[in-house]
């Protein structure tokens, strides 16, 4: 059989894999917090494939080889660690605590919270550009690689995969991508370091590159002799790659946020960030980078920069190896990249269709829509995404033009992410100018350079870093122009006394809340969770129960800013509690919590049973769960959907409250 026959039949079964997925998790699906966040039910493992899947991205798959050859490995291995240790790293390390406990199930959802409701439409709506952007950037790259392959006609085959990709997560939303990236990664690991094998068994080691590799080095410089620079403005170099590949893609980027705001708890999403972090460095992009030394060395004739007649990009290398190969190994190896690409144009996908659903529909068209209809919602915007997607795609440039115009949008909410999170002067000003002035200098820029071609910003200074500037500036200096929410003045002082706080008349909401925190809820994901509201709901309460003294913030920054606990006045405003409900309090239990407890010992089926019975919703169960599991009565098990294995302190619980009913 001839290649394009081997790669056909591969690629039918690999698409009804993927589709048949979406299809087995859908009955995980009962409201549009599953099809997003999935619940807040992502254990470690399954996150960190994910992760692994996103990054493992059909970019990836243009860049590592690319970059080896157009500067030397080591441009390749210095672009590979910025994204994985500057993005992926320090972004877990920095604001896994802080996503997590702020409860916001988007970044714009979040923005509202801290500024508030025009930050949160301009952002939302830019960030759907954004991510529609990195979406057409991976179907583009599958189907360019495709198409070298096997010759098809590339708008064909764009059609094609972006109805695979539309197909599963249509579906199933969240769970459908969780179960895919799994199956996606584990072809890339499979097929990655094969190919590498191979090329070595083939080629040699490392001597074998240098001998044919211009100056005999292949890590300082490419095939032409260029090697890579430090802090040069114009792209490519290192301060370039830190801006765009780590706070642009990564920091300012709606489905990393997602990626740890679905996770069970903080403690998850940190190490399954750190787990993923080595897995594609090892696994994936190091040996990408050869690939594009064995490329390089042994074919250099094929390329435009080696100036000797060759026709492909550097960008081209991964599929060059490819095609040397006997059918069924090429084949293989081609759907590991398709693999990559539809791994990350789904999350991409599901990505823009939260900010869609949460931060747009919720908010601007349909304030009052129930989960069912949220959820019919979430998939219809998903198909008008895809349409969105489908005209980036045909945008002039290919590729690195769309994955450059899909960042330029995800520059400024990385800046108002941090400034918010950190310093608590920043306010809405600072947010709003910073955010429109970057966004819009950008676009400005890209439609003279890219488009009309009548001044060429990327000579000078490469857009994401003019734009990562001027935000940074406009929102700084905005801010000093206008007063900061209360927390943020020099005269608020963070722990309350009888003359440091306002009078504040609390509403039935600020009440349940406040009951909550009396139980031991001490996070804002918690208490959002719980009472299934948007956060900038449970965030204004929270901001009238600070300001009137009823509870404590643990801090003015970080993660310590959504955690509370309550005080002595606000303890003194609710309804004194009796009986066994007192006696629970006193633990941080309520009986519906000790019969959770009950039912957990007996097993999975009664705990989903129970759920069902008393119509507890999955972010709601999310709260509870969490809440025992910090308070040490169970622990979460379970590799996709959450399993409670209670421990010997939940044991007790359970025993003490059957001898006091017995006794009553």
């Amino acid at each position: 059989m001839t290649s394009t026959v081997v790669f056909l039949i591969m690629f039918i079964i690999f698409a009804a894999i993927l589709v048949g997925m979406g299809i087995y998790s859908r009955k995980w699906v009962s409201d549009s917090s599953d099809y997003i966040l999935a619940g807040r039910e992502i254990s470690t493992p399954v996150n960190m494939m994910g992760i692994a899947a996103i990054g493992f991205a059909g970019t990836s798959i243009a860049l590592a080889p690319g970059f080896t050859v157009l500067n030397g490995f080591k441009a390749s291995f210095l672009w590979s660690f910025i994204y994985t240790v500057c993005g992926l790293l320090f972004f877990a390390l920095i604001y896994a605590k802080f996503i997590r406990r702020c409860g916001s199930q988007t970044l714009p959802e979040y923005l509202e919270m801290r500024y508030d409701g025009t930050v949160r439409s301009v952002v939302s709506i830019t960030s759907v550009i954004g991510m529609a952007g990195i979406l057409a950037n991976n179907i583009v790259s599958c189907a360019n690689t495709i198409s070298g392959y096997t010759g098809w006609d590339s708008t064909i085959v764009i059609g094609v995969i972006f109805l695979i990709i539309i197909s599963f997560t249509f579906i199933s939303g969240l769970w459908a991508t969780t179960l895919t990236d799994f199956f996606q990664v584990v072809i890339g690991t499979i097929a990655i370091p094969l190919l590498i094998f191979l090329l070595m068994r083939k080629y040699g080691g490392f001597e074998a590159i240098n001998a044919n590799w211009m100056n005999n080095n292949f890590v300082q410089n490419g095939i032409s002799g260029l090697a890579i620079k430090g802090t040069a403005l114009t792209y490519p170099s290192i301060l370039n790659f830190v801006i765009l590949f780590a706070a642009a893609l990564v920091w300012g980027n709606n489905y990393y946020w997602m990626k740890i705001a679905n996770c069970r708890s903080e403690k998850v999403a940190r190490n399954s960030f750190i787990l993923a972090t080595i897995v594609l460095l090892v696994i994936f992009l190091v040996p990408l980078g050869l690939i594009g030394a064995y490329a390089g060395a042994f074919m250099k004739d094929k390329f435009v920069l080696a100036g000797l007649g060759g026709k492909l990009i550097h960008t081209g290398a991964y599929g060059l190896i490819a095609s040397t190969f006997v059918p069924i190994l090429g084949s293989f190896f081609v759907i590991g990249a398709v693999a990559a690409s539809i791994s990350t144009a789904s999350t991409a996908a599901l990505g823009a269709t939260a900010v869609g659903t949460r931060d747009i529909y919720q908010r601007l068209i349909n304030k009052n829509a129930d989960p069912k209809k949220t959820l019919i919602a979430s998939k219809i915007i998903m198909v008008l995404i895809g349409i969105l997607t489908w005209v980036i795609c045909l945008l002039p440039g290919g590729p690195t033009y769309i994955f450059a115009f899909a960042n330029c949008w995800l520059v400024p909410p990385a800046i108002l992410l941090g400034l918010g999170a950190f310093w608590p002067r920043f306010n809405t000003r600072g947010a709003l100018w910073g955010a429109v002035a970057g966004m819009s200098s950008m676009f400005v820029l890209t439609l003279l350079g890219d488009i009309l071609k009548i001044f060429i910003i990327n000579n000078y200074i490469y857009l994401a870093t003019l734009g990562f500037l001027i935000t940074l500036v406009v929102a700084v200096g905005a801010t000093l122009t206008e007063k900061p929410k209360y927390y943020g003045a020099s005269s608020w002082e963070r722990i309350p006394t009888e003359t440091n706080r306002e009078k504040i008349e609390l509403n039935d909401f600020d009440t349940k809340i406040l009951e909550m925190i009396r139980l031991g809820h001490c996070y804002m994901s918690d208490l959002t969770d719980a009472m299934g509201v948007d956060s900038k709901i449970s965030g204004a309460s929270i901001e009238r129960l600070d300001r009137g003294g009823y509870i404590v913030r643990e801090g003015l920054s970080g993660s310590k800013f959504y955690s509370f606990s309550i005080t002595d006045k606000g303890i003194a405003v609710l309804p004194k509690l009796s009986g066994m409900d007192e006696t629970l309090a006193k633990v941080n239990l309520t009986p519906l919590y000790v019969e959770l407890l009950k039912v957990a010992e007996k097993g999975a089926e009664e705990q989903a049973a129970f759920v069902k019975n008393n119509g507890i919703k999955s972010m709601r169960m999310s709260s509870i769960c969490s809440h025992l599991t910090r308070q040490g009565y169970v622990i979460e098990r379970g590799m996709y959907k959450r399993r409670l294995e209670v421990t010997e302190k939940g044991k007790q619980i359970i025993k003490s409250t059957l001898t006091n009913e017995q006794a009553i």
